[in-house]
């Protein structure tokens, strides 16, 4: 085991680098104050900001203030999030989980009972700049929507934005060009479900 965390060293250039996206990568959702992180890796305080500062520059975290403190985490909509959680968890469930990204989630979503289209943006397609990860249209049952978006975010190993529309809202919203809808059509996007052909009637 050591030799391969001096491996990774040599890889990735410092040791203080190393254990920062150990503690950040397996710890998703969970942020670190400076002083709190130098405990957790034992490493020098100066050494740790230097690192932190290199990490918010590349993407790889990001920052936030809360009761005069700076707290840091993991960014999960970073670009090479999930090759470097693969190579960065510590438990082999948790590489089983990443190595999974490559299986296909559409049917979790398409699946769905009342579907009547699903936009995928955001994260789970290339280049593209919208906010949102899957926008769902239709009448569907908000819990099997959050059991589905859950086995969607267990396959791709990171935290999903979506939002739920109504087909009559999701009509309106598109006919007067809403902002919103206008966003994630105009980035990279896929169109995973698109019952009524809805979308090919505007073009």
């Amino acid at each position: 085991m050591q030799e391969s965390y001096s491996m990774i060293d040599a890889l990735f250039g410092s040791k203080t680098r190393v254990k920062l996206l150990h503690l950040f990568l397996n710890n998703p959702g969970k942020s670190f104050y400076v002083r709190e992180i130098t405990r957790l890796i034992d490493e020098q305080i100066n050494s740790v900001r230097r690192e932190l500062s290199n990490m918010l520059t590349v993407g790889i975290i990001t920052s936030d203030s809360a009761d005069n403190k700076l707290f840091y985490e993991v960014n999960q909509r970073y670009e090479h999030y999930v090759p470097l959680r693969e190579i960065f968890a510590d438990a082999p469930s948790q590489r089983v989980r990443a190595t999974k990204a490559t299986s296909d989630w559409r049917p979790l979503i398409s699946g769905l009972s009342g579907v009547r289209l699903v936009i995928a943006a955001g994260v789970l397609v290339p280049r593209s700049a919208a906010k949102v990860d899957l926008l769902i249209v239709g009448t569907v049952v908000s819990t099997k929507v959050k059991t589905a978006i859950k086995a969607v975010e267990r396959l791709e190993g990171r935290e999903l934005t979506y939002s739920v529309l109504p087909y009559d809202e999701f009509y309106y919203r598109l006919s007067v060009r809403d902002k919103f809808i206008t966003e994630i059509l105009n980035s990279a996007h896929e169109v995973v479900v698109d019952a009524d052909n809805i979308l090919k009637q505007q073009k």
